[in-house]
């Protein structure tokens, strides 16, 4: 049986100009100067903890996996992360589809974070032409050229454009479907886009003037990896009619396994999770089962990870005596119990993010 859709394409978009935001970029960016917001003697002695392993992990050349929820970007840490990736004290980031979203924004229009109580009630939430417009664009064509999701919307960030095919050459790309399954689906995907719009062949300019604020411009300029791992339909991109799920899922999938891979190597590494409730926990159990059947094919293990979990919530359940029962809300604290089961040594650490990347950075410069 076939349900009925909603129509995507009846629906009325507002330019982001006409948008209230909440958070303007130049205001609201946190300082490495800044002093602690809550400040705590347990905080302070746990962050210079993880920054003694950082500075151990980076020495022995193993990997620092940081992945964080988009309150991080929202909370205009970017500035931080981007001196962590550039001093080479983080090498792979990770982040939601909502921390790709604001990131795009505050590069583009120096501002993020709409009303939603407000506009919901309007039925305007979401609903705003270039976030949908660009960055959906941006996926179909980062899917066409074999780039991940984050890589996709950095390289537009970084190029203020994107490089739009000419028509022949998808039609091409489509026929050569023996040779490059996988292409040739994206080329029919960015095809189908590009002849229901009145997209144009050639680069399109799309400038960015607050791209220093760019994490994801960052990253891609240093070569670092920089994964989107985002859950259909959580998302503003997918109200827009240029949204297309099959760019998404080829670009997220790209950026999964790349993530999985560095997973794979983090055998004496570190990983740490900022803020992050559900995808951080979740895509971190999936590559590290795939990493270790892998690992153990070879007769060998992934034992030796610290593993860093930082939230606002409180944690009343002492986890070095394993999970509490079912009865117990602890054990549905998804990003603790999750961690917890991991194998690798795990320690909670009850902050704000400002407060806990800002020290951190500062634990390894100091």
């Amino acid at each position: 049986m076939t349900f009925p859709q909603l129509d995507r394409r009846k629906l009325k978009f507002k330019s982001l100009s006409q948008r209230t935001n909440r958070i303007i970029i130049e205001r609201d960016w946190v300082s490495l100067d800044r002093e602690p917001i809550h400040p705590s003697v347990e905080v302070a002695e746990a962050v210079k903890q993880v920054a003694e392993d950082v500075k151990r992990t980076r020495a022995a050349r193993k990997p620092v996996i940081l992945a964080f929820g988009a309150h991080a970007i929202k909370n205009g840490l970017a500035p931080v992360l981007i001196r962590l990736i550039q001093d080479g004290w983080v090498t792979h980031l990770a982040t939601n589809g909502a921390g790709i979203i604001h990131d795009w924004e505050f590069a583009y229009q120096g501002a993020s974070s709409e009303a939603v109580r407000d506009n919901i009630l309007r039925g305007e939430f979401g609903l705003w032409e270039e976030t949908g417009y660009f960055l959906n664009l941006a996926l179909l064509i980062g899917a066409y050229r074999g780039l991940g999701y984050g890589e996709s919307v950095g390289s537009l960030v970084h190029h203020d454009g994107l490089e739009i095919p000419a028509l022949e050459e998808l039609r091409e790309a489509v026929t050569a479907v023996d040779q490059d399954p996988e292409k040739a689906a994206a080329a029919g995907d960015l095809l189908a886009a590009l002849r229901d719009s009145t997209i144009a062949s050639g680069f399109l300019p799309v400038a960015h003037p607050y791209k220093t604020f760019g994490l994801q411009a960052a990253a891609f300029r240093l070569n670092i990896p920089y994964t989107g791992h985002p859950m259909f339909g959580h998302d503003i991109i997918y109200s827009h009619p240029l949204c297309s799920g099959a760019a998404i899922g080829r670009t997220a999938q790209r950026d999964f396994l790349v993530f999985a891979h560095n997973v794979s190597r983090l055998d004496g590494g570190v990983y740490i999770s900022v803020g992050s409730a559900v995808m951080s926990p979740m895509i971190f159990e999936k590559s590290l089962s795939m990493a270790r059947n892998l690992a153990l094919q070879q007769e060998k293990d992934i034992e030796n990870v610290r593993i860093y979990v930082v939230d606002l919530a409180e944690a009343d359940w002492d986890w070095s005596r394993g999970e509490p029962s079912p009865d117990n809300p602890a054990y549905y604290l998804r990003y603790l119990k999750t961690f917890s089961r991991m194998g690798g040594r795990m320690s909670y650490i009850q902050a704000d993010n400002r407060d806990f990347l800002i020290g951190l950075y500062r634990g390894l410069t100091g």
